[in-house]
């Protein structure tokens, strides 16, 4: 015979880890600081900036 399980519990369990794995995302895309996030954005300038200078003008 298996083991008995309480459904709400394991509910339960299942809804935290849900909600752990989310915290988890949002701490990666959210929780930098400011000169973070100024650093990326002036790096995403740069190399777009790089890829615009390169490009080729069709008429």
């Amino acid at each position: 015979m298996g083991e008995v399980v309480n459904l709400r519990t394991a509910r339960k369990q299942r809804a935290r880890a849900a909600k752990a794995a989310t915290a988890e995302t949002n701490r990666a895309a959210f929780g930098r600081t400011k000169a973070e996030r100024a650093r990326d954005e002036t790096e995403k300038a740069k190399r777009e900036a790089l890829l615009d200078g390169a490009k080729r003008e069709d008429d």
